[in-house]
């Protein structure tokens, strides 16, 4: 049973992606490297951060350590009204306050700015103790535990990075891995988490569910989960495209799980309103695909996914929600060009097969 909750901090709890990566590059600019898009920022930055700095400035004359500091808490502190609080992180945290679970962190982020953002979120009332300006998590993790008497079994660290999971196997403690901040899913996997989560609205449910532990007793019981999910079509032929974080950052379509007592059509149109905003209309079946254990989803699953499409009703604005992380409006030919997963794929493959020139207005013709 979990008693004892260990949080990153940046990624974690709070989205200060944007503004570390735009530090980054005002540093890399004043030390004459040329800038990173924020894609390769994260496949390339790590922790500890001396050994992603090393990499990058190796082919510049020295700067002194004080002076990369500088050139970075400069810009940093110029954008950090924009570290906001995450998603479910609020929820998560007066769930452990409701469960007497104890809440800790241990982050690199330095005191000062750890104590500016946590009153700014609203978070910090809710997080009991504090490690913070880690150069290194894992020599830090050891003596956490024992000046707490954490007990390693009824203890997990949660982050969102390698370095959390390697800290956490360091410390003998389970490791959760979050897709809400730097790395990728591919690369938290490498590190083998005891766990991933989409977020930790994800985390509070399984452990409301399981009372406190990171699995169910009962967990060999398990069945197919029955999905909804839509090729949206504009006006013009266009399919909509959403790429997610919990799909190894890949693209697919909108959808979701049915809930209990709810048709597939109304579940369908409840998810898409969910996602993305849109109202549709000419809904059409297309096929039933049993995606078992697929490798690109970020958990173990079998789904059974029932595939349509649709005609955006009225607007094509999108709105996401925290589910997809960007969004695209393009031809069926263009949206085979992306790197797709694998289930939207053979969607795309039975709703549009053509090659013609005319496909997409033929398309779009047919539904009209």
């Amino acid at each position: 049973m979990i008693r004892n909750v260990i949080f990153d901090w940046s990624g974690t709890l709070v989205d200060d992606l944007p503004a570390v990566w735009q530090a980054v590059n005002h540093l890399f600019a004043k030390a004459g490297v040329a800038p990173m898009t924020l894609d390769r920022f994260r496949d390339d930055f790590e922790l500890p951060a001396r050994a992603f700095f090393a990499r990058h400035l190796s082919g510049v004359p020295a700067v002194p350590e004080r002076q990369l500091q500088q050139w970075f808490a400069e810009k940093f502190l110029e954008l950090e009204s924009t570290v906001v609080a995450l998603p479910h992180a609020r929820e998560f945290l007066e769930f452990a306050r409701r469960e007497g679970l104890r809440t800790f962190v241990l982050s690199a982020v330095p005191a000062p700015w750890f104590a500016r953002q946590a009153a700014a979120t609203g978070l910090g009332e809710f997080l009991q103790h504090h490690c913070l300006g880690a150069d290194d998590k894992r020599d830090l993790i050891l003596g956490l535990l024992a000046e707490h008497r954490l007990d390693p079994a009824e203890t997990v660290f949660v982050g969102d990075m390698r370095h959390d999971l390697e800290t956490a196997r360091h410390g003998g403690i389970a490791g959760i891995a979050v897709l809400t901040g730097y790395n990728r899913l591919e690369q938290l996997r490498a590190a083998e988490p005891d766990l991933v989560v989409e977020h930790l609205g994800e985390l509070r449910g399984l452990l409301e569910r399981n009372g406190l532990r990171l699995r169910a007793r009962d967990a060999a019981k398990r069945f197919p989960i029955p999905t909804v999910g839509a090729l949206v079509f504009d006006d013009a032929g266009r399919v909509l495209m959403l790429r997610t974080d919990k799909w190894s950052g890949l693209w697919g379509i909108p959808g979701g799980k049915i809930e209990w007592g709810e048709a597939a059509i109304d579940a369908l149109h409840r998810e898409l309103l969910e996602e993305t905003g849109l109202e549709v209309d000419d809904v059409r079946f297309v096929l039933v695909q049993d995606a078992v254990s697929p490798p690109e989803f970020y958990k173990d699953a079998h789904f059974l996914l029932l595939n349509y499409t649709c005609r955006a009703a009225g607007s094509t604005d999108v709105a996401l929600n925290d589910e997809a992380q960007e969004f695209r409006w393009v031809t069926p030919a263009q949206a085979r060009a992306l790197p797709l997963n694998t289930p939207t794929r053979i969607l795309l493959d039975a709703v549009s097969p053509v090659t013609t020139p005319n496909a997409a207005a033929d398309q779009a013709a047919a539904m009209r």
